[in-house]
């Protein structure tokens, strides 16, 4: 099978060997960045590329450069989405909300891959094709270095999107609670060696439906991971077992008390830190979850309408090229 994967150039988190992974288990694959104007652009950049050469043509990019190239996108079989952002879909008070299903169910055909069990079911009983395949960590850039966990109780990472509203308050409360460090790192070494240097990593995904990557990375470099729970069905799926391998809270008063439970008992909060350890590193590495992205790519697809509005297709395509 031929498939054509489309990414973005410029991203916050970097995802090279998650690229790598899904290019080493397609039969044929081939990677091409697209810079923002492109990605705004599509029917240019189709224009210029034998697409339907293509069994799959895989696009990741962001819901806004999208939304508007829909007569584009409806000439293009075999079309699947690299999703991280369809829980957005769900979240109250987010800008997107009930906009990811109005657009996936203008593209019935296409495949949608996202990255959230109870975000992929609600989309499926909207009629969309979704799959849920997680996020998960670079074990290439992260790994537990074995270093003095000098920084008994952090998060690393932003807070500046209206999407991160109830994060922001949330770990803003707790830090006021119990002293903890709340900061940025640049990507990369820098925040390996940072995360390598937390005992307990504390994250907030409030309202968010899914784990974010932060989880994952934590883990990976040895944190006890002390996180929002995203309820059963996530953490079933994932394996996320409270005071086990992860520790779950679903208010302000449970993460304090929990957090305070271990910090008064070191050795608890090693086993479940070596516990969470293993389990990303069993299930959650890029190069795992490249496999299990590259089979849902590979699986058949619902049939593309074709020919019949082809002309249609084109028309648009050519309309685009023009204006833009």
């Amino acid at each position: 099978m031929k498939v054509l994967l489309l990414v973005m150039d410029e991203q916050r988190i970097i995802l090279d060997h998650l690229y790598d992974s899904i290019r080493s288990y397609c039969q044929d694959c081939t990677v091409l960045r697209l810079s923002k104007a492109q990605q705004a652009h599509l029917g240019r950049f189709l224009a210029e590329i034998d697409y339907q050469t293509y069994d799959r043509v895989v696009l990741f990019s962001r819901l806004k450069r999208m939304s508007s190239q829909l007569d584009v996108l409806k000439c293009v079989p075999g079309l699947v989405f690299l999703e991280h952002d369809a829980c957005q879909n769900y979240m109250s008070g987010s800008k997107y909300r009930g906009l990811y299903s109005r657009f996936y169910r203008a593209l019935p055909w296409a495949r949608v891959l996202v990255s959230g069990s109870g975000v992929a079911r609600q989309l499926v009983e909207e009629g969309v094709d979704a799959v849920f395949v997680p996020k998960g960590y670079d074990e290439t850039l992260l790994h537990d270095k074995r270093l003095e966990r000098d920084i008994p109780l952090a998060f690393f990472g932003s807070l500046k999107s209206s999407e991160y509203a109830q994060r922001k308050a949330m770990l803003e409360a707790i830090s006021e609670r119990t002293g903890m460090l709340v900061t940025r790192t640049a990507s990369g070494e820098e925040y390996c060696n940072m995360l390598n240097r937390v005992q307990i990593f504390v994250s907030a995904d409030v309202g968010m439906g899914e784990y974010m990557v932060k989880n994952y990375e934590a883990m990976a470099c040895g944190c006890t991971l002390v996180c929002w729970s995203q309820g059963e069905e996530e953490d079933r799926r994932l394996g996320f077992e409270d005071m086990k391998n992860v520790v779950l809270y679903r208010s302000l008063d449970e993460a304090v008390e929990k957090i305070r439970l271990l910090q008064s008992d070191p050795e608890l909060a090693e086993a479940i830190a070596r516990a969470g350890k293993v389990l990303v590193e069993k299930h959650y590495t890029f190069t795992l979850i490249g496999q299990q992205l590259a089979q849902a790519i590979e699986q058949p697809m619902r049939r593309w309408p074709g020919v019949g509005f082809l002309h249609r297709c084109w028309v648009g395509v050519r309309y685009k090229m023009k204006v833009n």
